[in-house]
């Protein structure tokens, strides 16, 4: 019996100062990620900041799935944003310009994407969506949704209810779990290839996938904290990397 080909996950990256004797720049991304599709059996690839159109699709080609890591604030000029938004951070133009463009390929020509809290923010804003800027700040009633830096990642903040026909809900073989939480933002205007598939108890959009594409969905909690926790949170990797999974040629 032959054997299916182990996935290449494209992860894409940011961009941080190590500081040291002497401080460089880097691009990185948490261990966390990388653990997570490991874990599922998928082999994880950084894609680097700031190359060309023709590069990036280069890197597209060759991979089997994109994941799109948590992190800062996607430029709100892109969606017609606020700009007088006070708590606002981390705006990289040249991160926004990777994954949006990794984005659009990936639901474009049906290549598996994972969006993780940022991420799920970028593939709204890549297929026309908009953001809650700060959610703290511009939505009544909402409950607190960052976390505070002092709780350990995996502190389980809210519940979030999936919706039952939902291919988070088939990855995660349940309708309702507890979520970790850090972000100030959040999707405000679904892009129309988008469907809503889990919310917070507040209302705030949790999960959002596009129908009828092998595995485009989006995520606002961080599941690679939490693989240790809750099988389920494994189970979301299992299907990303499943459906990234080559079969062998005959």
């Amino acid at each position: 019996m032959m054997l299916s080909i182990q996935p290449i996950i494209g992860c894409t990256t940011y961009r941080k100062r190590v500081r040291q004797r002497r401080p460089i720049d880097v691009y990185g991304l948490m261990p966390s990620y990388t653990e997570a599709i490991t874990a599922a059996g998928g082999i994880p690839l950084l894609i680097p900041l700031g190359l060309s159109d023709e590069d990036m699709q280069a890197i597209f080609d060759r991979v089997d799935g994109i994941l799109l890591p948590g992190g800062g604030d996607v430029e709100p000029k892109i969606y017609n944003g606020h700009k007088k938004v006070v708590r606002m951070w981390g705006i990289d133009p040249t991160r926004d310009r990777t994954e949006i463009f990794m984005t659009r390929a990936a639901v474009s020509q049906s290549k598996p994407i994972f969006a993780i809290c940022r991420g799920i923010q970028v593939m709204n804003v890549a297929l026309g969506g908009t953001l809650w800027e700060d959610i703290l700040s511009l939505v009544p009633d909402s409950i607190d949704h960052d976390q505070p830096d002092k709780m350990p990642r995996n502190h389980l903040s809210h519940t979030v209810t999936l919706s039952e026909d939902s291919g988070v809900a088939r990855s995660m073989g349940k309708t309702m779990s507890w979520v970790n939480s850090i972000h100030h933002q959040a999707i405000r205007d679904v892009a129309n290839e988008l469907k809503v598939t889990a919310t917070a108890p507040d209302g705030i959009i949790e999960a959002a996938e596009v129908p009828g594409h092998p595995f485009a969905i989006g995520v606002q909690w961080h599941p690679e904290n939490l693989i240790g926790d809750d099988p389920a949170m494994l189970g979301l990797f299992k299907g990303f990397v499943k459906a990234a999974t080559r079969q062998p040629q005959t």
